[in-house]
């Protein structure tokens, strides 16, 4: 732990929680202005289906790319990868990417290594589109096509209203494309859903990790995003080493470590994957440890709150969004001021 924040703090005074309760905003004015270009690009998927989809990100925008995978695969059947921004900016390898559609998530636009990978899968030939919250930036004038995340500015070095702007992003085309009327219905829901997600009360779990030293996050599916980006957040502002892992994985050896001295997040939805997140979670409390869970059916000792949806692929934003709140009560707690973690910057330029 820091110490003591060097500036006076109360939980709703921080950067952080002022922007990441301003998600809903965020995500409402992304499904109101951006509806038309969503839809425009969506036909164009329709009317030339990529063969391939790869995501291009850093940080927090990654784990909004590992999210994109499992919706666009589960829902269009389109195979989605991850690209090594280093393949290009480090070992200047071409990629073979004619056709495909080249997703680039990123809050600034401004990383070398990710403008470097997106003017070479342009040049390699595939469609690449700019989910940014900076339209001004030098990624925007790369793409082919932009979707503004319209976060608006943010000042926390934590990034949290941008990230779930990419998560509601992503939805809203895979919306489209699909020409799903249910989806889409489900998205109007949305922004109410988080503001109720906002207002949720996850102090217990604030409590257990005041002085914990380790932790694992898990999720699954959908899921498996929020579980990573909860993890960095951990890092970054509570100084608060926490691994997130997908809790079919972690049986791969990681689970080894789960005991009294290390405790558990786990996220999970409703979908085919829920039963055995639970069946991992009560596996772990009767090793010792202690487990929070949001999840349906939770119940019991470390069950937190969640909004209830009929719709799994927007369980991680709803439980990310009361995550925030939550990890903003923690980080004060250890004494750490969560707007300035001291070794980190806003824009992180990696080449």
């Amino acid at each position: 732990m820091s110490g003591t924040p060097n500036r006076d703090l109360r939980p709703e005074s921080t950067f952080l929680f002022r922007e990441a309760a301003e998600a809903a905003d965020t995500a409402a004015r992304q499904l109101e202005r951006n509806d038309h270009l969503v839809r425009e690009l969506a036909q164009a998927l329709r009317d030339s289906p990529p063969p391939f989809v790869v995501t291009c990100a850093r940080g927090s925008s990654d784990h909004a790319a590992t999210y994109a995978k499992y919706v666009i695969e589960t829902q269009t059947g389109c195979a989605t990868a991850s690209a090594s921004p280093s393949v290009e900016s480090i070992y200047a390898v071409p990629l073979r990417l004619r056709g495909a559609l080249y997703l680039v998530i990123s809050q600034s636009g401004a990383s070398p290594d990710l403008l470097r990978s997106a003017e070479a899968a342009r040049a390699a030939g595939a469609r690449v589109v700019a989910m940014v919250n900076a339209e001004g930036s030098p990624l925007a004038a790369i793409a082919d096509r932009v979707i503004p995340l319209q976060a608006g500015a943010e000042r926390s070095v934590a990034a949290t209203k941008s990230f779930l702007g990419s998560l509601v992003a992503v939805l809203h085309l895979v919306a489209h494309w699909r020409a799903d009327s249910s989806l889409l219905r489900d998205l109007r829901d949305l922004p109410g859903q988080m503001r109720q997600a906002f207002s949720l009360d996850w102090s217990p779990m604030v409590d257990g990790l005041a002085g914990a030293r380790d932790l694992f996050v898990l999720g699954r599916g959908y899921g498996l995003a929020a579980a990573q980006e909860a993890a960095l957040k951990l890092k970054e502002t509570c100084a608060l080493h926490a691994e997130a892992f997908s809790s079919a994985e972690v049986r791969h050896g990681p689970m080894e470590l789960v005991g009294p001295d290390l405790p558990v997040l786990l996220f999970a939805q409703q979908d085919d994957a829920l039963a055995g997140t639970l069946t991992t979670a009560a596996d772990f409390r009767k090793r010792g440890a202690e487990v929070w869970t949001a999840a349906p059916g939770a119940s019991g000792r470390g069950a937190l709150p969640i909004v209830p949806t009929t719709q799994p692929m927007c369980a991680p934003i709803l439980g990310i969004q009361s995550f925030y709140r939550a990890v903003n009560a923690l980080a004060l707690r250890r004494g750490r001021d969560p707007d300035r973690p001291p070794h980190l910057a806003k824009v992180t330029e990696t080449v």
